[in-house]
């Protein structure tokens, strides 16, 4: 029987920062643009009579980058099972980086009319490319490192890297807001915020271009080698193999997905346009709850390593579903501390999910198909959970008045979850050298 190598704990840590970095760097890049739809874009790239409806507009193109995500995930999937994971971790970090900061360069509907929302289109779609690539890598690295007792832990910490990036682009923002009147924020602050990034990149490419490759990856090629097996296309063996896996993890990913864009996106919209509270609010309050959020995700991924990865993931599942009818009406109390303290109960559950989310897929897989079908499943439920998230809530919201219709709609969400994860099998014990399709 194969059993995967345990490296040392100082190696395992030093993959765990690199992935950690680069994550949060790319992340901040990401979630930049859903802050910024949320209070800039929708004013200088869809101007529109409605605040509402240009706010719309602007979400239309957050989901752009969400439809290309699983092109990324697939292409980056096949050449890093192919080629190893460092290298396709390098290129989703330029790309992420160099799309995020010609976003700063770009003139406004006022300057070239049309062409501004269609610029902006096609740098969120290289955004979800990369991001796509991103994900599957940066979780498998620290997964085929680590050691399977504390793999939960570990992997999770790539996975702390998204809100952590969330606490830099909000912090950007809101240090920003805080300093410039509002007309200097939209004539030219938000810019900077952008512009950071190509120096984020460079700090993310020093410390990743230090990693090893996954030890795990070059022992299933060293043995594919011996073998002189035929190497298929690795999305012909997922679609071959592994067609349950991908499902699993596409139910598994829903509610998360959504709920996740719920709390951080689109309430920034309802805060600052539905209750009519300043930017500053929402911004600070999002802040708060994502540094919180950020060091929950480990405890729980920890937590799965001692209890397995369905309780905890259970536990999330039904607690975002539940708190879905607290949040919006703690929120309407415009209270600056209950909208925090609901924000922040929202993402501490939502962390119970997605702390032992990056073990549990990586588990459901083979190494020398991990990065494609880890990656597929991941990013195509972003396609109908995340990326249509914000738009059915502000839809939502402008239709009915009423924050009711969202809270049924994220537990029915958590509904769609709860059924994947339970018709999953515990995968804590599984050892990623092993097989476990064949």
């Amino acid at each position: 029987m194969t059993t995967e190598p345990a490296p040392a704990r100082s190696s395992t840590a030093r993959v765990v920062l690199a992935s950690l970095v680069g994550t949060t760097v790319e992340w901040y890049d990401f979630f930049l643009y859903g802050s910024a739809a949320a209070l800039v874009f929708n004013k200088l790239f869809f101007p529109a009579g409605d605040p509402l409806m240009g706010t719309l507009l602007a979400f239309i193109t957050y989901a752009v980058g969400f439809v290309a995500r699983p092109l990324g995930g697939l292409v980056f999937g096949h050449f890093g099972d192919r080629i190893g994971r460092k290298k396709l971790l390098v290129l989703s970090l330029v790309m992420m980086g160099g799309a995020t900061f010609a976003i700063g360069l770009l003139p406004t509907y006022q300057s070239v009319g049309v062409l501004a929302p269609l610029l902006l289109t096609a740098l969120r779609l290289i955004q979800g490319f990369a991001i796509g690539g991103e994900w599957g890598g940066a979780v498998l690295i620290v997964s085929e490192h680590g050691s399977g007792d504390r793999r939960g832990y570990w992997a999770s910490w790539p996975q702390a890297g998204v809100p952590l990036g969330n606490v830099f682009g909000t912090a950007v923002l809101a240090v920003l807001a805080a300093v410039q009147s509002d007309e200097a924020f939209l004539a030219w602050g938000w810019r900077v915020a952008f512009l950071l990034s190509g120096v984020l990149v460079l700090i993310g490419l020093w410390v990743r271009l230090a990693v090893a490759e996954s030890p795990v990856f070059l022992e299933a090629q060293r043995q594919a080698r011996e073998a002189g097996a035929e190497q298929k296309p690795p999305i012909l063996e997922v679609l071959r193999r592994y067609r349950s896996e991908v499902l699993t993890a596409m139910g598994a990913r829903f509610a998360e997905n959504v709920v996740y864009y719920v709390l951080t996106s689109f309430v920034l919209t309802y805060v600052s346009t539905f209750l009519d509270l300043p930017r500053g609010v929402a911004l600070n309050a999002a802040l708060i709850a994502s540094v919180l959020h950020f060091i929950s995700i480990p405890v729980w991924g920890a937590l799965s390593d001692r209890f397995g990865r369905r309780p905890i993931y259970l536990l999330g599942t039904v607690g975002t579903g539940v708190w879905a009818f607290f949040f919006f009406t703690m929120l309407d109390t415009k209270s600056f501390w209950v909208i925090t303290f609901a924000t922040t109960v929202g993402l501490v559950f939502h962390g119970a999910m997605y702390g032992p989310q990056a073990a549990f897929f990586a588990e459901l897989f083979g190494t020398r198909v991990r990065y494609s079908g880890a990656s597929i499943g991941y990013q195509l439920a972003s396609i109908v959970a995340g990326s249509l998230a914000p738009i059915i809530a502000t839809a939502l919201l402008a239709s009915f008045g009423s924050s009711v219709p969202i809270s049924i709609y994220v537990a029915l969400c958590s509904v769609v979850t709860l059924v994947a994860v339970l018709r999953a099998p515990e995968t804590r014990e599984r050892d990623l050298a092993a097989d476990h399709a064949v």
